[in-house]
């Protein structure tokens, strides 16, 4: 485990030169606890990146913007659309987070159901006539 050094400046009377403080040493000794601190960090980076072992790939967000829109009376609605994703997946276990940008009327709730590997399907339940979607997915691969 790293221990901090906290270092002093020597500070001297400019008239009298007498030393007012000390100055922190600087020796192997502090200058090598300052090398293992920063081996100890990369050591550590290391082993939490191999420790959760997700690729730039796994973790990348692939975002789309949607427009759904709905011809019917409340309580019905039609506004289901299928997403086809830029990569297919590995599993389907990804994430989609829904984000409401513009509507006209009220959206309800967003839902994302038949998940395939190389896409999903979106609705919302509420009665408005139309809503535009952000979608961020995540996961999958």
């Amino acid at each position: 485990m790293y221990r901090r050094t906290f270092w002093l400046d020597k500070v001297v009377d400019t008239e009298t030169g007498e030393i007012i403080q000390d100055g922190t040493d600087q020796s192997a000794g502090h200058f090598n606890n300052v090398e293992r601190g920063i081996s100890d960090v990369n050591l550590a980076a290391a082993l939490i990146l191999i420790s959760s072992s997700l690729t730039a790939e796994q973790v990348a967000t692939e975002e789309k913007t949607v427009a759904l829109t709905n011809s019917q009376g409340y309580p019905f609605n039609n506004s289901t659309q299928t997403i086809a994703l830029t990569k297919a997946r590995n599993f389907t276990d990804y994430t989609v987070e829904a984000e409401v940008l513009e509507h006209s009327g009220n959206v309800g709730e967003v839902r994302i159901f038949d998940r395939l590997l190389n896409g999903f399907k979106i609705a919302y339940d509420g009665s408005a006539k139309s809503a535009t979607i952000k979608l961020r997915i995540k996961g999958g691969m």
